[in-house]
This record gives C-alpha cells, sequence and structure tokens, in this order.
C-alpha cells in the first residue's frame, strides 16, 4: 500500500464542480463503481451525471467512465460528456498499466488530482506476445504517480477484493473513500453499496478493508498471501507428500525454496512419483554443485527442470481448461453473478504432432513417418474445434483427456521430453566453466507454450545451443551465451537471434 500524503478533508477547490474519471477493463466492475459514485452524490444532495466511452474493454482498450457532479442549487449545472486532459479532479484506475495510460493522456495532473490505483497487473495482449518477459515495469508508473498527482492511494486492491469475497470494485470504492478526495462520510459511501441491492455483505468488506488499509498508511500492507491446498487426500498419500517436502528442507537454503516450488508444479503436473522423480535429479546436482557460489547451478536447475517436466501437452491443456478453480476464476473476473448462466467456449486447435503425441512411442513414431498419415491428421484436426465447457458432452470430453495422466508416460511425447531434458541437463552438466554451465540451464527459458509457440520455442533453444561449439574457451563465454538467449526472446521471428548469431561466428 502506498498513500502519498496523509488522508485529508476534500480540497476547498472542489466546491464547484468535481470531475472524476474511472478507467476499467471487462469484468472489474467499472459500470458498477460508476453506478455507486452516482448514487452517492445524488443521495447527498449534489447533482450528477454518468457516461462512458467503449473501449472494447476485453481486447483493445480500457472503458473510460466519467462522472461530473456539483451541489444543487437553484442553476441548472452544465456537465461535460468526457474528460479532458489537465481537467480531472479524481482519476481510479483499476490496473496500474491503466494508471499509467492515465497519466500519458494528460488525466493526472499535480495540481488536482487524486489517483486510486490498484497495484495489481492483468497483462495486455502486447506484453503477453513477446517471447521472453514482456511485461511492463510497475514501478516506472509508480515513479510517474509519485510526480505527475496531487495524492496517491495505491494497494493491490484486486487482492484486498478477492480475499474479503467480493470484485474490485468495491476495493476501488473503499480506497476512494478514504482518499478524501470526496465530501461525504464513511457511512453515505456504504449507504451507496446497500441501495445497490446486490452482493451487499460481500462488498462491504472489501469496502471496509481497504478503507482501513488506505487509512493505515503509510505502514505496508501486504495482500494475504496464497498457500497451496496441501492436506487434502488419502492419509497414504499426504504421508508420501510429507517425506517429499522433508527431502526439500534437507537441501541448502538458495535452493530449498525454488525446489519447493518445483516440486509441487510436477506433482500437480503428474503425481507423487514424478515428484520423486524431480528430487532425485535435483540432489544429485546439488551433491556436486559449488558451496562457495552459493548453489546458484542447483538454484537455476531446481526452476527449470520444473517447467521441463511438467511441459504443456493436450492432457495438461485439458486439465487445466477443466478445473473448477479455472471456472470460478473466469466467474469472478466476468463478474457473473450467482444464479446467472456464463457461456465459455474454449478453442482447442491441436497439431497432428500434438495428436501423434498422445499414441504410444512406437506407434506414434510410425504415424509420424508417414507422410499420408500426418497429412490426414492433419486435415482432420486443421480446422480446429470450439467446444462448449459450459455443456456437458465438450466438458466430459476435455475431462476425459485431461483425465490420462496415466497414460502419459507411455506417449511418444512424454519420451522425447525425457530424452530433450536429459540431454540438456547432460550438456549443461559437461561445461568445464561453472557459468557457462549455469546459462545453458537458463537456456531452457526459451522453450515454452503449446503446439506452434512450443516448436518455435525448441527452434530457437536448438539453435542458440549449436553455438556453444563456437564459443568453447572463451573466457566471456557464458555472457555471449546469454547475449545469444536474450536475443532470442526478443521477438517471435528470431531476428534479433540471427543478427546475435553472425556476431557470434564473425569472430570464432
Amino acid at each position: 500500500m502506498t498513500v502519498q500524503e496523509p488522508v485529508t478533508a476534500a480540497d476547498p477547490r472542489l466546491g464547484g464542480i468535481i470531475k472524476l474519471a474511472v478507467l476499467a477493463v471487462g469484468g472489474q466492475g467499472g459500470g458498477v463503481l460508476t453506478g455507486w459514485i452516482e448514487d452517492l452524490a445524488r443521495a447527498n444532495g449534489y447533482a450528477a451525471q454518468a457516461t462512458s466511452v467503449a473501449g472494447v474493454a476485453q481486447r483493445t482498450g480500457a472503458t473510460v467512465y466519467y462522472v461530473e457532479m456539483c451541489p444543487v442549487t437553484d442553476r441548472a449545472p452544465v456537465f461535460s460528456l468526457m474528460p479532458a486532459a489537465g481537467d480531472v479532479d479524481v482519476l481510479i484506475a483499476a490496473e496500474m498499466m491503466e494508471a499509467g495510460r492515465a497519466i500519458l493522456r494528460g488525466f493526472v495532473t499535480p495540481d488536482r488530482t487524486t489517483l486510486v490505483a490498484s497495484t495489481h497487473r492483468a497483462l495486455a495482449v502486447s506484453e503477453k506476445m513477446v517471447p521472453g518477459d514482456g511485461i511492463a515495469s510497475s514501478d516506472e508508473v509508480r515513479a510517474a504517480a509519485e510526480v505527475a498527482a496531487r495524492r496517491i492511494v495505491m494497494a493491490d486492491f484486486e487482492a484486498i477484493a478477492g480475499a474479503n469475497g467480493s470484485v474490485i470494485s468495491a476495493s476501488l470504492f473503499g480506497g476512494l473513500a478514504a482518499s478524501g478526495a470526496l465530501p461525504f462520510p464513511r457511512e453515505a459511501f456504504e449507504a451507496a453499496i446497500r441501495a445497490g441491492g446486490k452482493g451487499i455483505e460481500g462488498s462491504l468488506r472489501a469496502f471496509g478493508a481497504a478503507y482501513e488499509a488506505a487509512l493505515a498508511a503509510p505502514l505496508a500492507v501486504e495482500a494475504p498471501a496464497v498457500q497451496p491446498a496441501i492436506g487434502a487426500g488419502p492419509t497414504h498419500l499426504r504421508g508420501e507428500w510429507e517425506r517429499l517436502l522433508a527431502r526439500v528442507r534437507r537441501m541448502p537454503e538458495p535452493v530449498a525454496e525454488m525446489a519447493g516450488a518445483g516440486l509441487r508444479k510436477v506433482v500437480d503436473f503428474q503425481d507423487l512419483r514424478y515428484g520423486a522423480e524431480y528430487l532425485d535429479r535435483l540432489e544429485a546436482i546439488v551433491a556436486r554443485d559449488d558451496a562457495g557460489r552459493g548453489h546458484l547451478l542447483s538454484r537455476e536447475v531446481a526452476k527449470h527442470l520444473a517447467n521441463a517436466m511438467a511441459y504443456d501437452d493436450v492432457i495438461r491443456v485439458a486439465d487445466l481448461k477443466t478445473r473448477d478453480s479455472r471456472f470460478r476464476r473466469i466467474a469472478g473476473e466476468m463478474g457473473a453473478q450467482e444464479g446467472r448462466l456464463l457461456h465459455l467456449t474454449e478453442f482447442m486447435h491441436p497439431r497432428a504432432e500434438e495428436i501423434v503425441g498422445l499414441f504410444p512411442a512406437p506407434l506414434g513414431a510410425r504415424l509420424e513417418g508417414s507422410a499420408r498419415a500426418m497429412r490426414l491428421l492433419g486435415r482432420v484436426f486443421a480446422r480446429g474445434r470450439r467446444l462448449r465447457t459450459d455443456r456437458l458432452p465438450s466438458f466430459l470430453l476435455l475431462h476425459a483427456l485431461g483425465g490420462l495422466k496415466d497414460w502419459r508416460r507411455r506417449t511418444l511425447r512424454h519420451g522425447r521430453e525425457v530424452a530433450h531434458r536429459e540431454a540438456w541437463l547432460a550438456l549443461a552438466l559437461g561445461q568445464q566453466d561453472y557459468d557457462l554451465a549455469v546459462e545453458v540451464i537458463r537456456c531452457r527459458r526459451l522453450i515454452k507454450g503449446y503446439s506452434d509457440t512450443h516448436a518455435r520455442g525448441l527452434s530457437k533453444f536448438d539453435r542458440v545451443l549449436e553455438a556453444l561449439p563456437l564459443l568453447k574457451g572463451r573466457p566471456d563465454a557464458a555472457e555471449w551465451l546469454r547475449r545469444l538467449r536474450e536475443a532470442a526472446l526478443k521477438d517471435e521471428a528470431g531476428k534479433a537471434l540471427d543478427d546475435a548469431l553472425r556476431t557470434v561466428r564473425s569472430f570464432a
């Protein structure tokens, strides 16, 4: 939580028209929040007008909701229909980058604007498309806000809402109330929520938690930690899980934290036996690692080995798409109320290679070697499928696919993943240069995703590591391998990697 300046009474200059803008994307309750603000003003002797400028919120940008209000007098007010740069008293941003965009658009100014913003991130499509880390910096937005706004109230309002069984609109309303930017008491805000008539108890809890958090500033308020559920299940499985955790605790401290997260990931992907295999492999590397280097190699293996073992195949994708937690998350993001039907359509487009990968290894290899069989599979699955998982037939189909974990070990895909993983580890551990070995392990970051995304990442991985012989014996070999990896992450087409490889070949 960050609050700049103590909470004070409303600015006396706001005796005229108060201008308030809300930036929110689909599912964040921007319309509900705007309705509460409008009702709050009218219930307290103010004339108010609310408008919205749609941004096709879930695809191309946030919807801008705009409210103007002023005390009722014998003169009819003249309200504007949309905000203007330099002319906004209160800006509410339902996500960190929306705050940044509001600053860029001039809606936040140091002479008048109170900025209420949630610090959580909902990644944009452009951020997700980058092969590497395309996530924009929230720290830069925070720094800009401290300069651009007269007063800021920032917290993870999304986490506060979730912890209290509500949605972010309620916690943002609490942050607004505590900011002192509007000349109304807390009780008036709560009355506006009650007047809404839906989800009252959860909204009031989230409102109150956000309000108290803002008043507690400058003390930091941490979002409640999400702990993985461990205790459910048969006794013998819980006992085996605890034995695996005990093995993690015996590892060096720098490795144990990452190993614990990795263990949870691979067990969730497959089973406890798979988790034991993960620890077997990791413990063998810890035993030969250099404690003087802080077990850096082992820590990187703990992270990237888990990702390699929990690869995305048809079984994994189907499993994730039919989990109850996913349905609940989507319903929450869409603001679906109890008793309302939510239609959910999944687009499934596995390539022929993914289908063949589900077959037993010998049969799958024969089919893959047959051009005719691959063309036939390609024609059958090339169009993709739209599956309504809110309907029983489609749900059962995906649920059945997701339940094939016991079959996975027999598949062509699993055999190839194991062989590729072992070759990668052997290549890294065979390096005499410790730093170079670490960079080889980190190259696994290039491989991720499903279908075409996985194929492109695997191709880049192979191209980067093919440069190892050219770097052999160089004192800066690790640095050059890092540069090649970072170049591969810069663009989908691999142009930056092509340029970096040409540079390496020029001095080899």
